[in-house]
């Protein structure tokens, strides 16, 4: 499109315009008092509780992590928020385990929810330095975030601002980062091969994939940057979020609702296939029948680009483009498949105190209360 090419060549002026872009008016954040000195092992919590906090968590909840605030929020799907407990200053990505343990990344550092009692059981510090705690787009901190296959480990994607960031692993029996990896600038996303065997970080800001071998942890990076590089830090063309096809292990990250990057990470080869939905794109989750869902979050050129979306797209590709009222950011699929959650935090202004409920049959929606700027989310 011929606003890439206008983009590209007014990099200094989109990168202060421009909130996915390094250096944007959010980049200071909004500050909060520097954290304490982090200890070397993970600290105990009390229960954060609410009145309903007894109860055991219905399967189906929703939980999602509160950007704009300092928690997590319990959501019933049909009614809106059950309860919140605090985890830590300004979440981003979860991840949930079949023990029930949800793994949130935060400012501060990893924490540790059990969300059958809806209690924090800890915080695990994060070892690489990140500086003083801040919130906003730019805050350093742990941005993706997934677990291993057999629960063994959490990889958790850590942004240091104006710099590489590193994947911190998690051993989650002792509770402590065990290594640290170095990766590419804001790992926006990560990812785990379906054997456990390769752990994927999508480096916005440096317009890459970091793969990363589970039992050597040696990093081998891979430019995925379908528009090119050109404007650097100040393009809004660079790699958002990512999800591993099941049929094939590979990588599928959209972009600008005119490209699907189909990523090969063990040749490093891709394909570009076409999309539809002419829209900036970040968040994405895959079904497990292949089925990819990717949310767009409104035009870069309001003049050509159209408004905010949830793509849903087939195995062999067809598409349905459904309208979305305002930004959203990230998106869950209910276990019978049927609906669709899309939250509405974004990492960008324009955000909104909740997530817009998608039926995927029709493509009807209705809006949700659902905590304070919602990013990450899963469904229980």
């Amino acid at each position: 499109m011929n606003r890439h090419r206008a983009l590209a060549g007014l990099a200094a002026a989109i990168a202060l315009l421009a909130g996915c872009a390094q250096g944007g008016t959010e980049a200071a954040g909004v500050s909060a008092p520097p954290a304490a000195h982090s200890p070397a092992t993970p600290t105990p919590t009390p229960a954060s509780r609410s009145p309903s906090a007894g109860t055991p968590t219905p399967a189906g909840t929703l939980l999602v992590a509160d950007f704009g605030a300092d928690t997590v929020t319990f959501v019933d799907p049909s009614r809106g928020p059950v309860s919140s407990v605090r985890v830590g200053t300004a979440p981003y990505g979860l991840a949930v385990g079949a023990d029930g343990r949800a793994w949130v990344a935060t400012a501060e550092g990893v924490a540790v929810v059990d969300t059958a009692t809806r209690t924090r059981l800890a915080l695990v510090p994060y070892r690489t330095a990140t500086g003083p705690v801040t919130t906003g787009e730019y805050r350093g901190g742990g941005m993706g975030i997934a677990l291993s296959p057999d629960g063994r480990r959490v990889y958790v994607g850590v942004n240091v601002p104006g710099g590489n960031g590193a994947l911190e692993v998690i051993d989650t029996a002792a509770l402590k980062v065990t290594d640290a990896v170095p990766v590419g600038r804001r790992p926006f996303d990560v990812d785990v091969a379906r054997d456990g065997s390769e752990v994927y970080a999508t480096d916005h800001d440096s317009f890459d994939v970091t793969v990363v071998r589970a039992d050597t942890l040696r990093p081998r990076r891979i430019e995925v940057a379908p528009y090119g590089t050109e404007g650097g830090l100040g393009s809004w063309l660079k790699p958002h979020y990512a999800a591993v096809r099941p049929s094939d292990g590979r990588l599928l990250l959209p972009f600008e609702g005119e490209r699907l990057v189909v990523l090969d990470p063990r040749t490093g080869r891709s394909e570009i296939q076409p999309m539809t939905a002419n829209t900036h794109q970040h968040g994405v989750t895959v079904t497990p029948d292949g089925t990819l869902l990717t949310v767009g979050t409104g035009p870069i050129d309001p003049d050509s680009d159209r408004g905010p979306s949830l793509t849903v797209r087939s195995p062999g590709g067809a598409e349905r483009v459904y309208p979305l009222d305002g930004p959203h950011e990230d998106v869950a699929v209910s276990e019978d498949g049927r609906t669709a959650y899309v939250t509405g935090g974004f990492t960008r202004d324009g955000s909104w105190d909740g997530l817009t409920v998608v039926d995927l049959a029709d493509g009807s929606t209705h809006r949700l209360a659902a905590g304070s700027r919602p990013l990450g989310i899963a469904v229980l």
